[in-house]
């Protein structure tokens, strides 16, 4: 089973790429042994669960990742870097941070805890600040609202996969929901979603973490594509949830009611995206 967990993806253009790296991907592309896209998160999460389940775990690989998601549009190829080194160390440093000593020290041994800030360290000083820069973006148990404005609601797409009988349906193969978008548009729809929330909520739209998705995508090529995968996530809804999901609509027209003094159709639209969610985080904790 997948870990229950969303992903919004970046994919640049090849041209993108460094020379070096070009050739890289280029080759990469043409191999008969990378992770089809089918069962890429799959391979992702044995890597992981590998490394974590050794003796002693090890937080992040010892090399970066050398795959890649890849998308071809009208023969043009766009790349998004699993980076799975840099992210582990992300990840590990937000776990350091926000977790008790003592409970840390039982979860990583000291000594390898602090090898691996080390080498995150050494890391950050060899770089410049693209080099903390991820293609891809991870949350659990949810996707945030703001994860949703760079798309449209006609841009989802979605897979039920197919069930023997008398399976759960949401353990079902195949199972996907996503949305694709170009650059342009995506940034377009996070411009005009912050415009429309500093108007009518001023501050407060600095908490709904549009900003920050905005400025996110801005780092990367302007031709690239933007993906958001509901990932593991499809497994804990059933499949009348997952026809029922339109919660790109529902956050678009809850901005537009906003902008245009519909008030109460705002404030219905956004409380279903909302509490849609919320209801999914109350599972984490659930026994």
């Amino acid at each position: 089973m997948l870990p229950y967990a969303a992903y919004l993806r970046v994919y640049e253009p090849l041209t993108a790429f460094g020379e070096s790296e070009r050739k890289v991907w280029a080759e990469y592309a043409e191999s008969r042994d990378r992770p089809r896209r089918a069962n890429a998160l799959n391979a992702e999460h044995d890597e992981a669960i590998r490394r974590l389940l050794g003796t002693p775990p090890h937080p992040a690989p010892a090399q970066e990742s050398p795959n890649a998601y890849l998308r071809r549009v009208e023969d043009r190829l766009y790349v998004c870097p699993w980076q799975t080194r840099l992210r582990s160390w992300l990840a590990f440093s937000r776990l350091r941070g926000g977790t008790p000593v003592k409970l840390m020290d039982r979860l990583v041994p000291k000594a390898i805890a602090e090898q691996t800030s080390d080498d995150f360290d050494k890391y950050k000083r060899g770089g410049d600040s693209s080099a903390l820069r991820t293609h891809i973006r991870t949350t659990a148990w949810h996707v945030p609202p703001a994860w949703f404005v760079p798309f449209d609601g006609n841009e989802r797409w979605l897979v039920l996969g197919s069930s023997t009988p008398g399976q759960d349906v949401t353990t079902a193969t195949g199972r996907n929901l996503i949305y694709v978008t170009s650059m342009a548009q995506a940034r377009r729809r996070s411009a005009r979603a912050m415009g429309v929330l500093r108007k009518h909520l001023g501050d407060v739209s600095a908490n709904f973490d549009v900003e920050d998705v905005a400025r996110w995508l801005e780092e990367f090529h302007p031709h690239s594509l933007v993906e958001l995968d509901y990932g593991g996530l499809v497994h804990l809804m059933d499949d009348d949830a997952l026809q029922a999901d339109q919660s790109v609509a529902e956050l678009s027209a809850a901005l537009t009611g906003l902008d245009t003094g519909q008030e109460e159709l705002a404030y219905a639209m956004y409380q279903r995206v909302i509490l849609r969610w919320k209801s999914m985080q109350l599972l984490e904790s659930s026994n």
